[in-house]
């Protein structure tokens, strides 16, 4: 006991030492103004924006890069206009709401200033310009329309120029591919935790493995469809390898579920920043499926690439639902889930489920990564952020059950997406766990959920 307390101690020694050490990582210097422009989903490059001072002095011009950055330092705090020249906007898109946003950089601070490409204001009520200011080694939001959630909204159409029904509905389809990648990326997690009661921290470097693998494939020459397949394969292993490099020795031992879960947190932390390392701390797009031209379902406006996108993804959790119910391996993974010891007794191999589990889920977590690299890129910092959303998805629906995972993935995806008709977006991700307490105070196993009685 001692000695796993002492080991237990080295570990909480080493993960405060790299947590004190991470807002070195994030700093910048000085005062810059930058942001990301998108349209579509996809990064705008070759776009001009210049930077002026209150009095009109021109501080700096930028040319947005491939995945649609920018970024102009300024010689210090105050007030400047930033200008984006619709004439270098490539043909597919409409123009851009205002070409000019007035903002305030403070001291230290690396001010975002978000374009939104759309038709051109023909003049009435001012809209606010849609600008976050993250302080100085906060992450900003990637992509130019996330707020720390890894969910990328449609603010690049032009949801103004259509009715509110529309504005609706478009909302809603966003919601709804958001919804079943997520549920792909939390399948796993629920998985993991009803077979070994495991609150994996470190699931979103999981998501981003797939994502970076696929990325390092397609850089290499490798088309993205096949680069997509063998990352998801190389996911799946990495899986299978996790749980018998050290999980199952660690079940072995017995150690505690609360050293587990301390251990995961290590283990992202290593995933994260090995990550950074190998991509850097920018953002990167696959080489095809980056940009395509929506097409018009009715009222709905979607890419082809969404489209295959959640059909794969309906696809995939239909299958994982059939598994479940009408395999031999399916109905042994929800024996484990129930009762361990008793499936044990009951002749089937608890570690072979466990492994099984880690392999399927970890491998739909790494495809799920992908899909979310082709909509929003892909950054060292994509899992933690998806990671809070995939935790709220399956509590709601009812941790460690597949259905919740996909339920509550479902109802996490269509509410952030839809709320965002009623409230400015930077507060979307906060409604929806705010909708989370909600249901839990009356819920509290979710909904799907099973009750339980202690004592």
């Amino acid at each position: 006991m001692q000695k796993l307390a002492r080991c237990l101690g080295a570990l909480l020694a080493v993960l405060a030492a790299v947590l004190l050490a991470t807002p070195a990582v994030a700093q910048g210097s000085g005062e810059t103004v930058n942001g990301t422009l998108t349209y579509q989903d996809a990064p705008v490059a070759g776009v001009t924006i210049s930077v002026a001072s209150a009095d009109g002095t021109e501080i700096g011009t930028a040319q947005t890069a491939a995945d649609g950055t920018w970024a102009v330092p300024v010689p210090g705090p105050g007030d400047y206009s930033v200008t984006l020249d619709a004439a270098t906007l490539p043909p597919t898109a409409p123009g851009v709401v205002r070409e000019t946003i007035e903002t305030t950089v403070n001291p230290q601070q690396r001010k975002v200033v978000l374009f939104r490409i759309g038709a051109p204001e023909t003049g009435g009520e001012q809209p606010s310009p849609s600008e976050s200011a993250p302080s100085e080694g906060e992450s900003e939001a990637p992509g130019g329309t996330e707020s720390g959630s890894g969910a990328e909204s449609e603010a690049g159409q032009d949801l103004t120029a259509t009715g509110g029904n529309n504005q609706l509905l478009q909302l809603f389809v966003s919601g709804l591919r958001f919804g079943l990648i997520l549920g792909l990326a939390g399948l796993g997690l629920s998985l993991v935790f009803g077979t070994t009661g495991l609150t994996n921290f470190s699931h979103g470097e999981l998501i981003v493995f797939g994502a970076v693998a696929a990325l390092l494939l397609n850089q290499a020459g490798v088309p993205i469809l096949l680069a997509a397949v063998l990352a998801t394969i190389l996911s799946a292993l990495f899986g299978w390898g996790q749980d018998r490099g050290f999980w199952r020795p660690l079940r072995k031992k017995p150690t505690g579920l609360i050293a587990l879960m301390i251990i995961s947190i290590g283990v992202s932390l290593i995933l994260r920043y090995l990550t950074q390392f190998i991509i850097g701390g920018g953002r990167e797009t696959y080489d095809e499926y980056t940009y395509q031209d929506p097409i018009s379902i009715g009222p709905v406006s979607i890419t082809p690439r969404d489209l295959i996108i959640m059909g794969i993804c309906v696809v995939l959790l239909a299958a994982v639902a059939l598994a479940l119910t009408r395999t031999r391996m399916g109905k042994a993974t929800r024996a484990v889930a129930d009762n361990p010891a008793l499936a044990a007794a009951s002749g089937i191999n608890v570690d072979r489920v466990i492994t099984v589990v880690w392999t399927v889920g970890t491998g739909l977590a790494g495809l799920s990564g992908i899909f979310f690299g082709m909509i929003q890129g892909v950054d060292y910092l994509m899992g933690m952020r998806i990671l809070l959303l995939v935790f709220a998805a399956t509590v709601l629906g009812g941790l460690g059950t597949a259905w919740g995972a996909m339920v509550g993935a479902l109802v996490v995806g269509i509410f952030i997406e839809v709320s965002a008709y009623v409230v400015p977006s930077e507060l979307k991700t906060a409604g929806v766990l705010v909708v989370l307490i909600l249901i839990l105070l009356v819920r509290p196993q979710g909904i799907l959920g099973r009750r339980e009685r202690v004592g």
